[in-house]
């Protein structure tokens, strides 16, 4: 499924571009960027609450379809710039994380 079916899908506020043509593969959450540099699988969608600058690092050193933040948690105008800088698609999401999970998987399900 595309990114951008899935932003219209769960209704995420753009705050980077990136690629939202792009496929996503499958979803990996976490907010320990360790684990998430040891789990995530390129093409995933990263769903998080963390906010900071090395959110876009492991984004693009994983080769991650994009980050969403969940819990209208507000970035830095610094981390979207960097987002938009490196290609990585930074949505927002008001939802809280165990919610929006549950939807994205069945979304992604939904593809099958």
């Amino acid at each position: 499924m595309r990114l951008k079916d899935i932003i219209e899908e769960l209704g995420l506020k753009v705050l980077a571009q990136g690629d939202v043509d792009r496929e996503v593969n499958w979803a990996y959450t976490s907010d320990l960027l360790s684990d998430v540099m040891a789990g995530a699988q390129p093409g995933d969608l990263w769903l998080t609450i963390q906010k900071h600058m090395n959110i876009v690092a492991v984004a693009k050193l994983k080769d991650l379809a994009g980050v969403v933040l969940a819990k209208g948690v507000q970035p830095s105008q610094e981390v979207v710039a960097k987002a938009e800088e490196e290609g990585i698609a930074l949505l927002l999401s008001e939802e809280p994380l165990f919610e929006l999970c549950g939807k994205l998987y069945e979304v992604l399900r939904r593809k099958d």
